[in-house]
């Protein structure tokens, strides 16, 4: 009888284990946290932020949760401390053993991501609901508890850091001087809205030395007399091509857009439609490529965290080259010189053309996956789809890369060359990220 109650109460004893034990297999699913990259991706779209500032609150929530699971893990991981400019390491000496690793990554990742632009509460309502969920499969108080404990102690320390970004400074910086000089930039329809973010190049770096540290060759003289010019063939390549898209080239451009919000112009009707921007597509690749490589928890992160720097870094560097040149869109050039009615595939986006933003971030963050994943990693994107627009697969990180290259030209929004330029840009900056950061052991 003794035996038989005992077994009775060890049973109920490891039932009871397993049912309180349940919420880490719901906080420790890699799945979640891509799905928290989402829901940001899903605010930042909502918030109408261009892509640059997208970027910075990406990279500071991402560094954030890296730095949790580097304190977890230090003989797995490197703290970014040291390595990032202006960055110290988290000055924590022992992590209280009640606290949960992943789920105070996931609570830093949301902390710091909505306090860095947005404010505060953006993502309370997701957080309740992982919290709800986890509380239902067993998390207690007390684990609950460290877990913010820790997440809040790392955060706290990269928002702070972050305020010295010189971002607040640039919110009141002079704006962009509109010329009616022959080949300089000006608003553009339908929108005609203001240059983007003049001031972005201001922006502290996380790695690389400077805003100008890979100064590109300069693009091509403007020169629409000549129709033998290097100026002048672009404009016309450019133009022949948008005039006879093909159904595939069409679809590339498509899902490359990244259009964060268009202008969609009927009669006299005006409406906008939302989606995500570039670093927000190559956060979702992220995801994506972890989910097929079978990546536990704390890789997902490490490769968000290196990516998001890489695209943060790029943003920076080609805002730089944009603003030193100037440079008129095609639309401009072709509305003057050659046919008032012309559009480009793609609506124009409100800065000037070279370089190209997103052929710069595209090949940067291509490096920093490579350098997780490995090359000739295949995979299928799915992140247009939510939008209606069907997958494409790809080889490799750098052929999607090299795709988002011809997709600006198909869009009618820069001219090939200068995708090129700035293809071979974000690799450099990229590569450099790759080489400096020291992350996993």
């Amino acid at each position: 009888m003794k035996k038989l109650l005992g077994g009775l109460v060890l049973l109920i004893c490891i039932q009871s284990c397993k049912q309180s034990n349940e919420y880490k297999n719901f906080l420790h699913d890699p799945a979640l946290f891509s799905h928290t990259v989402h829901e940001l991706n899903t605010v930042v779209m909502g918030n109408n932020f261009p892509p640059m500032v997208a970027s910075r609150n990406y990279a500071y929530a991402a560094i954030a949760a890296y730095e949790v699971i580097a304190v977890a893990y230090p003989d797995q991981y490197t703290s970014l401390g040291g390595q990032l400019k202006g960055l110290q390491k988290p000055n924590i000496s022992a992590i209280d053993a009640d606290a949960d690793i992943e789920l105070a990554t996931l609570m830093a990742y949301m902390k710091v991501g909505e306090s860095v632009t947005f404010p505060e509460g953006s993502m309370k309502l997701y957080e309740d609901s992982i919290l709800q969920v986890a509380r239902e499969k067993g998390l207690n108080k007390k684990i609950e508890d460290a877990s913010r404990k820790l997440a809040d102690s790392i955060s706290m320390h990269i928002i702070r850091w972050s305020k010295k970004d010189n971002y607040l400074e640039t919110r009141g910086a002079e704006k962009y001087a509109v010329k009616k000089i022959p080949g300089r930039w000006v608003p553009t329809p339908p929108m005609y809205a203001t240059a983007v973010e003049p001031h972005w190049h201001e922006i502290r770096p996380l790695v690389i030395d400077s805003a100008g540290i890979f100064d590109p060759p300069p693009p091509p003289v403007f020169n629409m007399s000549d129709k033998k010019s290097k100026y002048y063939q672009e404009v016309i390549a450019i133009k022949n091509a948008i005039d006879s898209l093909t159904p595939e080239q069409k679809h590339i451009a498509e899902f490359w857009d990244d259009n964060p919000f268009k202008m969609n112009v009927t009669g006299h009707v005006m409406f906008g439609s939302k989606k995500f921007s570039p670093p927000g597509h190559w956060m979702s690749i992220v995801g994506i490529a972890s989910k097929k490589a079978n990546a536990d928890f704390p890789t997902h992160v490490y490769a968000v965290a290196k990516t998001a720097i890489a695209l943060f870094d790029a943003f920076i560097q080609s805002w730089y080259v944009k603003y030193k040149y100037n440079t008129a869109r095609p639309e401009t050039i072709i509305n003057e010189y050659i046919d008032p009615n012309w559009r480009p595939y793609l609506q124009t986006p409100a800065f000037p053309e070279y370089t190209c933003g997103h052929s710069t971030i595209s090949s940067a963050a291509a490096e920093a996956l490579t350098s997780v994943f490995g090359d000739n990693f295949a995979y299928t994107d799915s992140t247009e789809l939510e939008f209606g627009i069907p997958n494409r697969s790809f080889k490799s990180f750098r052929h999607a890369a090299d795709e988002n290259n011809w997709a600006r030209f198909y869009g009618g929004i820069h001219y090939h060359s200068s995708c090129i330029v700035s293809t071979d840009l974000g690799q450099r900056v990229g590569r450099l990220i790759v080489d400096r950061l020291k992350m996993k052991k």
